[in-house]
């Protein structure tokens, strides 16, 4: 089996996507992105897609991250954290104004942050603001906020999408007309085929901003795909959804390609609240069944890294546990046989991106393998929205999780998509939140990885890969994805 190493080429264009650039001939970029969201407010919407086109670039939030994954000041200019870990101030940027041109203050972060922890709020990370005891505007540039317990990634998530800072002015209509802070603002959404946002001339950091006119076009077809970039329609393609085609473009002195690893954790999903996943000997049986290198190969054409839990190979606290459930069909028939199973079929809900398509096909013969009829649907993004991750009417899926730090998703309960209930579980999850030394913190993640190996939650595929494929001349795009976002303010063409 042979794996694309997932920085190989990265290496060698970083240097040429990062150098000081002469004298730009263009100010406008077209951006292929696979998945089109049926909401532009990330705040009360999951979809990864908003957050990789408006996080950091039309919204803003109180912190953002550099490309090594290390939170840097935004909206707040800087801050203090008490001795106990529980009280952080934070000085705002003073004469920030919205897109609407109404002034940015204490106020709007202190909306925010109730809105998100409100009781029926619809903030796809409220989890974020549950440990926040109080919030409070000390004066128009300064926000106190109190925890109740200590939170090592309260800052980090605070840089992302759901923490975004927006006007109460605004809020209710964010999903179709974006207001925010940012140093884009938004201009025109023809759904179904892009979405167009403006520089704002009226941002702070205007002048050091390259590019006049951002276009993402929504192309989730292959070939498509490949068309526009060949026809020059397209300057860039960050989610290049073709592996199949990377060398086609290595070949093609008009581009550069780059490739390296994401965050994004992709899972056979099993609806754990729904027989036959509630008995976790079906589950193992699943796992027994897999065949990640068939999966890689098939589906990925060899790129990306086989994972045996819900976390990143890349990432410190990482466990190898890929031999976990070898692949074996007499293991898995036996313990199919050991749950009860009735042999009735099973529906496994794809949504529409190649990655989940492909590897669907290929699993639904490793599973027709060991006796389980599996019928698969491929379904829109909306409707996998409503019926598979609010509903949970479903008894397989396949998604790629590309938040960073979600091993909570575990602990949200019986009422998450996942329908997986496990105080065990929320009491580890719980505590790694809380613990503020880092070593302690990394062998706690390493623990959480084996739990859920254990339990044989979902069938942990791979580590999705980010295949980019950029223009001649397309400087700026970050070689590596520590955040679900995509920076477009380094974004420059000569």
């Amino acid at each position: 089996m042979y794996f694309r190493p997932a920085y190989a080429l990265m290496a060698a264009t970083a240097l040429a996507l990062a150098a000081p650039l002469p004298a730009l001939a263009q100010a406008r970029i077209s951006i292929g992105i696979q998945q089109e969201p049926t909401s532009l407010d990330p705040t009360t919407d999951a979809t990864a897609a908003i957050n990789v086109m408006l996080t950091q670039n039309l919204y803003e939030g109180l912190t953002t991250v550099d490309q090594s994954g290390a939170v840097i000041p935004q909206l707040a200019e800087s801050w203090t954290i008490s001795d106990d870990s529980l009280t952080y101030v934070f000085n705002l940027v003073q004469g920030v104004t919205f897109h609407d041109g109404s002034p940015f203050s204490a106020a709007d972060v202190v909306f925010s942050f109730e809105r998100a922890r409100a009781e029926d709020s619809g903030n796809p990370r409220r989890a974020t603001f549950a440990p926040i005891e109080s919030i409070a505007a000390l004066d128009d540039h300064t926000v106190e906020i109190v925890l109740n317990n200590p939170d090592a990634f309260f800052l980090f998530d605070l840089a992302q999408g759901p923490a975004s800072i927006v006007s109460e002015a605004s809020a209710e209509t964010n999903g179709t007309r974006p207001v925010g802070t940012g140093a884009f603002r938004f201009d025109a959404w023809t759904r179904g085929d892009r979405l167009r946002m403006i520089r704002n001339p009226d941002h702070r950091n205007a002048d050091s901003v390259a590019m006049e006119v951002i276009e993402f076009r929504f192309i989730s077809e292959p070939a498509a795909a490949t068309a526009a970039l060949m026809a020059g329609e397209l300057d860039a393609f960050p989610g290049f959804p073709a592996p199949e085609l990377v060398a086609q473009f290595e070949a093609d002195p008009r581009f550069n390609v780059m490739v390296s690893s994401t965050e994004g954790e992709v899972i056979l999903a099993m609806n754990n609240s729904r027989e036959p996943f509630t008995d976790i000997n079906f589950r193992r049986a699943i796992s027994h069944a897999i065949d990640r290198e068939e999966i890689i190969e098939g589906a990925m054409y060899g790129f990306g890294i086989p994972i045996g839990s819900f976390y990143p190979p890349h990432g410190p606290a990482h466990v190898d546990l890929t031999d976990r459930y070898a692949l074996d069909h007499d293991a898995a028939r036996a313990l199919i046989a050991e749950s009860g199973f009735d042999g009735r079929e099973l529906v496994m809900r794809l949504p529409p991106f190649p990655y989940a398509t492909r590897s669907g096909e290929i699993i639904q013969a490793q599973l027709a393998a060991v006796g389980l009829n599996v019928r698969i649907e491929n379904v829109e993004w909306g409707f996998w929205l409503d019926e598979v991750f609010r509903n949970r009417n479903y008894d397989f899926s396949i998604i790629a999780h590309t938040s960073p730090n979600d091993l909570g998703n575990f602990a949200r309960g019986p009422s998450y998509f996942y329908g997986y209930e496990d105080e065990a579980f929320v009491d580890l999850w719980n505590a790694i939140r809380t613990e503020t030394d880092d070593d302690t913190r990394l062998e706690m993640l390493r623990q959480a990885q084996i739990h859920l190996a254990d339990q044989a939650v979902h069938g942990f595929l791979f580590q999705l890969p980010a295949i980019g494929i950029f223009r001649q001349g397309v400087e700026g795009f970050w070689p590596s994805q520590p955040v679900l976002q995509l920076p477009l303010t380094e974004i420059a063409i000569n």
